[in-house]
């Protein structure tokens, strides 16, 4: 059933994959790959994990789609399961050392920045994103749902399933970290995307 914008709701496209119609699954992943890849990239610093957690996260609504509550937005759901894999991808790797090359080039494109800007922005950019390697799984991830994903504190605090006051905790030190090792660094707003501030 169309919503109000004319495109079909996510509570529909659900009900339809409860049906097996692949077609309304393919639906949901075109309208959301892009959040749940950035929020995975953010996470796990590695751009194949990050492809394959957004495509374990739609294979898990094609899995627990009668589980899934449709009369609540989907999105928060697919963050909640796209930490989950991230932690548990993180968890595995030890703390190896991951490559971070071309990770600004999925984070911020096409969303934040335009290519030329992105371009005379390289440095600034590989240390912010050097710098939020070096953050701590919990701070990346709320980093992660905060500033890529622009969900509220609140919303970060249901999906995580912890005290709000844990979540501005885990920002502020977040925060600070960032401050700290970028403080050499002449950040523009629209770069460092309030990373910093």
């Amino acid at each position: 059933m169309p919503d109000f914008d004319g495109e079909l709701s996510d509570a529909f496209l659900i009900e339809r994959v409860r049906e097996n119609d692949l077609d309304s699954l393919g639906k949901l992943f075109d309208r959301y790959y892009a959040q749940v890849y950035r929020s995975a990239i953010v996470i796990t610093q590695d751009n194949a994990a990050a492809e394959d957690i957004a495509q374990e996260c739609f294979l898990k609504i094609h899995r627990y789609a009668n589980r899934i509550d449709t009369s609540l937005p989907l999105i928060p759901w697919l963050y909640r399961v796209t930490v989950n894999l991230s932690y548990t991808w993180v968890t595995r790797q030890k703390r190896r050392t991951i490559s971070l090359e071309g990770m600004v080039d999925r984070l911020m494109s096409p969303n934040w920045l335009s290519p030329d800007h992105l371009a005379e922005h390289s440095e600034t950019q590989r240390q912010v994103r050097e710098a939020i390697g070096q953050l701590n799984l919990n701070q990346r991830v709320v980093i992660a749902l905060h500033y890529l994903s622009g969900l509220s504190l609140e919303e970060i605090a249901e999906i995580l399933d912890c005290p709000l006051g844990t979540v501005k905790s885990r920002l502020h030190y977040a925060r600070e970290n960032l401050r700290h090792q970028l403080q050499t660094v002449q950040l523009t707003g629209e770069v460092a995307h309030g990373y910093a501030r």
